[in-house]
């Protein structure tokens, strides 16, 4: 049991010296300017004489590429890639757009994968706050969305986001999507009032879950366009709190993971599955959900469910990406931790380079 008070507004101050909380509550904010500056980008017109779209980013960077996936699959003709690692697919080519991700632009699996797709005639874009992959689409006369925003690389997912759907429909490989952004903003301010610091426990979704989750191992589940908000959740519990987190997506889960929900019996009472919704789901999809959670309980899980807010899919998506961001941030303040630092990260990233 933790004896911390989410309704003392000194901890805040104490536990977040970096305030990770301003970035999360400016997400709004950076969805806006991010959608405004992608919209005044000139793109080379044959941008859209293309006929596969791969991104290239990790972690925080690339998280924007997997919502962006997820959010245009059904309306989009061409397929979407994520590619998390180096190099490049054998497929890439030159009706390939391929957007480099990157917010130091110096993380190195993109970079070698971008340093690749320099030799070949695929056609390119960078989104970045600058470093070396900057100075490289400089020296090459490539595109640049360049972010003007000082936050670590989860902290500024309206950046990585929103100009990838931009370019998307400045392209004309989807809708005009600005009405679902002006919403989103509408939708994710009222969110942030009912979820930010000022809110009381007793009020706060989002305090409450935390508390709910303090000791336990989170397992976050989703289905169509909540299964990459799912992914964040995942990497935001492991980033933010610094702790054990896992993720899994329907109607995949009903294939392997339900079988093992009951042993070790020790495991399985520690565990608290968090189940995403949306109304866009399916009936089967529904009905998975309801077996899967008669499942939970005759083997002794809890669970809970979070549902999306907001008309549109990009609402959806990016309400149950917010609820998840204030969830984790107030469980690393329960956990006593500064939620900006990420020291085993970097550590790995000191050891690669001196490798």
């Amino acid at each position: 049991m933790t004896d911390i008070n989410l309704d003392d507004f000194s901890i805040y101050r104490k536990l977040d010296p970096e305030d990770m909380l301003a970035r999360i509550k400016e997400f709004p904010m950076q969805c806006s300017q991010a959608w405004q500056s992608v919209m005044k980008m000139v793109l080379p017109k044959n941008y859209s004489n293309i006929n596969q779209l791969v991104i290239l980013g990790m972690g925080g960077s690339a998280i924007g590429g997997d919502l962006v996936r997820t959010l245009v699959q059904e309306e989009m003709k061409i397929p979407v890639i994520v590619h998390r690692d180096y190099g490049l697919p054998a497929f890439v080519d030159d009706r390939t757009l391929l957007i480099a991700s990157s917010y130091s632009g110096n993380t190195e699996e993109t970079l070698s994968g971008f340093e690749s797709a320099l030799k070949m005639g695929a056609k390119k874009l960078v989104i970045t706050s600058g470093g070396k992959l900057e100075e490289m689409a400089k020296v090459n006369n490539i595109p640049v969305f360049k972010i003007k925003y000082k936050a670590l690389p989860r902290a500024a997912l309206g950046y990585s986001f929103m100009p990838t759907l931009g370019v998307l429909q400045k392209l004309g490989f989807i809708q005009d999507k600005s009405a679902d952004v002006a919403e989103i903003i509408q939708v994710l301010e009222k969110l942030s009032s009912k979820l930010d610091e000022k809110s009381p426990l007793k009020a706060n979704p989002a305090k409450q879950l935390a508390q709910r989750l303090f000791g336990c191992l989170p397992v976050v589940y989703g289905a169509g366009i909540a299964a990459e908000a799912a992914h964040r959740w995942k990497t935001q519990f492991n980033e933010n709190a610094k702790s054990w987190a896992f993720y899994d997506i329907f109607p995949e889960l009903n294939h392997n993971a339900a079988t093992g929900y009951s042993l070790p019996k020790d495991i399985a009472s520690k565990i608290r599955v968090v189940l995403l919704r949306s109304p866009t789901f399916s009936k089967r999809i529904k009905l998975r959900y309801d077996v899967t959670c008669e499942l939970l309980k005759q083997s002794g899980v809890a669970y809970e469910f979070v549902d999306s807010e907001g008309k549109s899919s990009l609402s959806q998506i990016v309400s149950l990406v917010s609820i998840g961001d204030y969830v984790s941030y107030y469980l690393a303040l329960l956990y006593k931790v500064d939620p900006s630092p990420i020291k085993y990260i970097d550590y790995l990233k000191e050891r690669l380079a001196k490798g």
